[in-house]
């Protein structure tokens, strides 16, 4: 899972850059927002562009959580199982901090990229003068400096205002033109920079071209909810599934299932199992597994009846659950 870091001052608009990003960049996201209040308002206006959200409100990343946030990171990571990890710390935090935290929970399966920060033309002066301590920190810290929310009268206009940022930051790339006029290439630049500024090399593909995803505490509320899944994954809803494997946690017990193709197969198994399910194949639409899957995304469907079914095959065993 790789991180990025998109910080920005109160209002500078980075959950509007995170929607875009989501647009134009074909990955696997999921967004970490760390809004600084009891009531959390940006993670419901991403989560409508079917974005997976986890919300931090109590306090900053960059200090006093810093213990959950490390705890928050890790279970993103092993649960949700996505590319890339969006790390949106609130405005007021301060970005050297977000970085060292992230650095201190880095692996080989979590790794760290170039920071982004979004700057709020209008705002500069402002925000310097008032929070220079933090406002400044978020720009020197950053490997790319997104300038939004303000037209450039002339080029001269923006060299200016460029130049207060080299002030600063005499590295990072700076983008003056607003993001949203970026064809994918720029977005997928930003995906392959590591924090160092170097360029990583395209996300690789297997032979067969196929995608897989593996999530942790599967669960769903029961068998039959488990047999209606397994009819709408044959029949394409979650994708071009080829395989897929694992346990199910339901309310009277653990299941096993096993999908070859067009079949499926459904057994018992020991309470001590894992709930863990691995999908691989072409186009897995990823987010619906997760949000189906693991407890707390969405409600659960209605179970599907006969006669409907047509890959099942259920264990002898399992027919006293009724399922």
């Amino acid at each position: 899972m790789k991180i990025l870091i998109v910080s920005g001052f109160l209002g500078a608009g980075k959950t509007t850059f995170i929607k875009e990003m989501a647009k134009k960049a074909n990955r696997d996201f999921a967004v970490m927002e760390n809004e600084y209040g009891e009531v959390p308002i940006d993670g419901g206006l991403l989560s409508q562009d079917q974005l997976n959200i986890w919300e931090l409100t109590e306090g900053c990343i960059c200090c006093s959580t810093k213990t959950d946030f490390a705890s928050s990171v890790l279970t993103i990571a092993n649960t949700l199982d996505p590319d890339y990890l969006i790390v949106e710390p609130t405005g007021v935090g301060v970005l050297s901090n977000v970085i060292r935290n992230i650095q201190q929970i880095a692996y080989e399966r979590i790794s760290l990229l170039s920071p982004v920060t979004v700057v709020d033309a209008y705002a500069f002066s402002r925000c310097l003068a008032e929070y220079g301590d933090i406002f400044a920190d978020q720009i020197r810290c950053a490997g790319t400096i997104v300038i939004s929310k303000r037209p450039w009268t002339s080029p001269g206009d923006a060299a200016s205002f460029v130049s207060r940022l080299r002030e600063l930051n005499s590295t990072a790339e700076i983008l003056t033109d607003h993001y949203t006029l970026q064809d994918p290439d720029w977005w997928e630049l930003l995906l392959r920079k590591d924090f160092g500024g170097t360029l990583l090399p395209p996300p690789h593909k297997e032979s067969a071209d196929l995608d897989h995803l593996g999530l942790s505490g599967t669960a769903l509320p029961a068998g039959s909810h488990l047999i209606a899944f397994l009819e709408d994954l044959i029949r394409g809803k979650y994708g071009e599934v080829c395989r897929a494997k694992g346990v199910i946690r339901t309310d009277a017990c653990r299941l096993r299932f096993d999908v070859v193709g067009e079949r499926y197969f459904i057994t018992g198994c020991s309470e001590d199992m894992d709930s863990r399910s691995v999908f691989i194949g072409r186009e897995l639409k990823k987010n619906l597994l997760r949000k189906l899957l693991l407890p707390g995304f969405i409600p659960r469907p209605e179970p599907m009846r006969p006669p409907y079914f047509r890959g099942m095959e259920i264990h002898p065993a399992l027919r006293r659950l009724n399922i």
